[in-house]
């Protein structure tokens, strides 16, 4: 249960920011017993890898905080974003703990499919929910929010390996905080529809 909650977690942070996982991941298994990567991970622990994804993370961090700049990178990022969760997840090593009848082992896609879907979740709703903080706040908001979703999925990074138990609740969180700005997002375009 917990290897599953971990991936999760990993995986919804890359809907977030698509490097921030990767780096707590990598930095992990390279300096601690945290978190022991399978063999066709261990690039994540290789300083070059790290080196690019920290100025990856650096260019991510920078772009997101610029209003209108940051739908361009979120429109890059539909296709990161996904593929990083389904890395982490996969890395986590929780897709072949999952079911110890070996039947995850034998199937590693599965755990790229779940890590793929529940950070494209994550970043389609991040990438719904921003034009509308942009707007709303004429670009003031903008920094304000993107620190939060970075500082939330450095969270949830770190969350998700040392206490994967409260991943359930970080997981109740985004969705309802993914349903309340649905149900804004709705009854502002019916405000618009009917004015």
């Amino acid at each position: 249960m917990f290897a599953i909650l971990t991936g999760l977690g990993l995986s919804a942070s890359a809907g977030l920011n698509a490097y921030i996982p990767i780096m707590v991941v990598g930095l992990l298994a390279r300096f601690t017993d945290v978190i022991a990567l399978p063999h066709q991970f261990a690039w994540m622990t290789n300083g070059w890898a790290l080196a690019v994804v920290a100025v990856l993370l650096a260019a991510e961090v920078v772009l997101d905080k610029v209003a209108v700049v940051d739908h361009v990178n979120d429109a890059i990022q539909t296709f990161v974003r996904p593929t990083a969760g389904g890395a982490v997840f996969a890395a986590s090593d929780a897709a072949a703990r999952i079911d110890h009848s070996g039947w995850m082992t034998g199937h590693p896609w599965v755990g790229w499919v779940l890590g793929v879907v529940v950070a494209l979740c994550v970043h389609v709703t991040k990438a719904g929910v921003r034009p509308i903080v942009n707007v709303g706040t004429v670009g003031i908001g903008t920094p304000f929010v993107s620190a939060a979703e970075d500082t939330m999925s450095l969270t949830m990074s770190l969350v998700a390996l040392l206490v994967p138990a409260l991943v359930i609740l970080f997981l109740i969180v985004f969705v309802l905080i993914g349903w309340r700005l649905i149900r804004m997002i709705r009854r502002r375009r019916r405000r618009q529809n009917a004015g």
